[in-house]
Order: structure tokens, then C-alpha cells, then sequence
């Protein structure tokens, strides 16, 4: 079955960087898109950025676009999301998905935390 585990939150000071990891297993990662979501206190899911299958056509959502980049490397069955400048706004937790914006599947995982606080 489709297994996503992430990895690579934790606690940051506003201007850090972060790393998610997306380790993927259960189905042909290689030929699915791949979509970051997150979801902070009280809201619901925020679609955040997809990528294609070999990489093509990143897609960010506003709030993100020039601080994020999303990759993933078919080999290791991996996405990734590296996170630069974060705000306070971008605290939630993080979810991978299998699918790209308009048709992921809704995530099961436990998602990683990511707090950007002084």
C-alpha cells in the first residue's frame, strides 16, 4: 500500500531554512506527481507546491513561491521541499502526497512539524 513517511521539521527562528524529506514507497514513485500540502492550527489543508514526474513543471502556491523549491530524486523514491526565508505564517504541520495539485490523494501520514518562532 502507499506509504509516505516525512522527515526534516522542527524548530526555526524566522529567515532559517528548512529541509522536508518525503520518503515514498507501495506504489511506482518515478511515474506519480508529487505534492506538498500543510495544514496550521485550526485551518485546513493549504495546497503548497507539486512537482511532475522527472521534475517537470513545479507549481508553487503564492505564499511560497521564491522561498521554497520543491525536487525529488526517482532513485531514492524521495521528494524533498527545502524551505528558505520562513515566516511565522509558514508554521504547520507538513504533508506529502501522492498526486500532483489538483488530484492528490489526501494524506494519512503523520506529516512533520515545522514552528518558526523567535
Amino acid at each position: 500500500q502507499v506509504q509516505l513517511v516525512e522527515s526534516g521539521g522542527g524548530l526555526v527562528q524566522p529567515g532559517g531554512s528548512l529541509r522536508l524529506s518525503c520518503a515514498a514507497s507501495g506504489f511506482t514513485f518515478s511515474t506519480s506527481a508529487m505534492t506538498w500540502v500543510r495544514q496550521a492550527p485550526g485551518k485546513g489543508l493549504e495546497w503548497v507546491s507539486s512537482i511532475g514526474t522527472f521534475g517537470r513543471g513545479p507549481l508553487y502556491a503564492d505564499s511560497v513561491k521564491g522561498r521554497f523549491t520543491i525536487s525529488r530524486d526517482n532513485a531514492k523514491n524521495t521528494a524533498y521541499l527545502q524551505m528558505r526565508s520562513l515566516k511565522p505564517e509558514d508554521t504547520a504541520r507538513y504533508y506529502c502526497a501522492k498526486g500532483g495539485r489538483d488530484n492528490y490523494v489526501r494524506p494519512l501520514s503523520q506529516g512533520t512539524q515545522v514552528t518558526v518562532s523567535s
